[in-house]
């Protein structure tokens, strides 16, 4: 089990305004573990680029934070604390630019969760949205892949619903935390949820449902999936900032096509002009996720056991090629044994060749 202090200074830090991702990385960078950058010096936050500002707010508020203590309040709570050095943090979220350093989570995130699509849209949605929401999730759960929503009123409880019916698993990306269900009236949906999937937010216990804290969240949305389906989505809604953040992240983005004239229909059908993918059959999704490929990846990883060498060559590895020589001279290893390693990894899916004899992370 991981220390009571290690978990505690990480939750501390989750709970100074001001210290978010970017700067909670260069206090690490500079300090090397969340324990030594709570207890840093002046000398060493000035290092790490803190403003005056943040850095005389985060003074005050380190001598508030018992960080032993809100450690011990999430393990009574029954909540677990996932943070960036965890080895279940979810990978596909990792990667993302302003990954959350804490992520709160009720119920159980799994490893087939990494197969994942994000049903989002209005509040207000028509019959037809709803419709759609339903077949396109219940597709989905039938096949074993995950949907990805925010728990608000009309679409993302519709695609709850829908992948918790059809015996499939579903994630909550809440604007609350976790103990704070929002809205009230979804409280019996997000235990379901808990109980086959997962309920996940980045913000601290007790932390009520602002407006301010939904645009942020959106980007765990969309950086928890493999791709965002834009359903329904007036001029202004939630759901186009979702689809933002997932062309940022590099996550296709489909939207799908509405009636012309339905103002719930305006942002989607904008999206398809902007060069979204039109969702036209829930057989789209299950097409573009190559399930047969994703499900000899999986049968590969259970038959080949997991090797310390692989997270070695994964450590040199990014978006960007390298080539098997550059990945022999980096990890240390003979050519025969890296050469091994990669093609047991590809059929595993965790790294693919970009060009021959280069390869980037899955």
């Amino acid at each position: 089990m991981i220390a009571v202090d290690h978990k505690g200074y990480w939750i501390a830090f989750n709970k100074v305004a001001g210290i978010g991702p970017a700067r909670l990385a260069a206090l690490l960078a500079v300090c090397g573990t969340p324990e030594a950058a709570w207890k840093a010096s002046i000398q060493q936050l000035q290092a790490a680029h803190l403003d005056r500002r943040t850095l005389e707010h985060f003074l005050t508020v380190r001598r508030q934070i018992d960080p032993d203590q809100e450690w011990r309040r999430v393990e009574q709570a029954g909540v677990h604390a996932l943070t960036w050095d965890d080895p279940t943090y979810p990978e596909w979220l990792r990667n993302i630019d302003g990954a959350p350093p804490v992520l709160y989570v009720r119920g159980e995130l799994l490893p087939t969760d990494e197969l994942a699509i994000a049903l989002v849209g209005t509040r207000r949605a028509s019959v037809y949205g709803r419709e759609v929401t339903h077949q396109v999730a219940t597709e989905l759960g039938r096949h074993g892949v995950t949907v990805v929503s925010g728990l608000a009123l009309g679409i993302d409880a519709v695609a709850h619903k829908a992948a918790l019916d059809a015996g499939g698993r579903t994630i909550a990306v809440l604007g609350s935390g976790v103990d704070q269900v929002y809205p009230m009236q979804h409280r019996q949906l997000a235990n379901a949820i808990e109980e086959h999937g997962a309920i996940v937010s980045e913000y601290p216990l007790g932390t009520k449902p602002e407006a301010s804290n939904f645009p942020p969240r959106n980007r765990i949305i969309s950086g928890l999936s493999r791709a965002v389906v834009i359903v329904e989505a007036g001029q202004r809604s939630g759901a186009l900032i979702t689809a933002n953040f997932a062309s940022e992240q590099g996550r296709d983005v489909f939207a799908v096509p509405g009636n012309i004239l339905g103002p719930g229909s305006i942002g989607a059908n904008e999206l398809i002009r902007q060069g979204a993918i039109p969702l036209l059959a829930p057989a789209d999704l299950l097409e573009y996720l190559e399930l047969s490929s994703w499900n000899a990846q999986q049968h590969a990883r259970r038959l080949v056991a997991s090797d310390p060498l692989e997270a070695n060559l994964l450590a040199h590895l990014s978006t960007d090629p390298c080539h098997i020589d550059d990945l022999v001279r980096l990890s240390a290893l003979p050519a025969p044994q890296v050469s091994s390693l990669l093609t047991i990894m590809e059929l595993k899916g965790l790294v693919r060749q970009s060009a021959p004899l280069s390869y980037v992370r899955a």
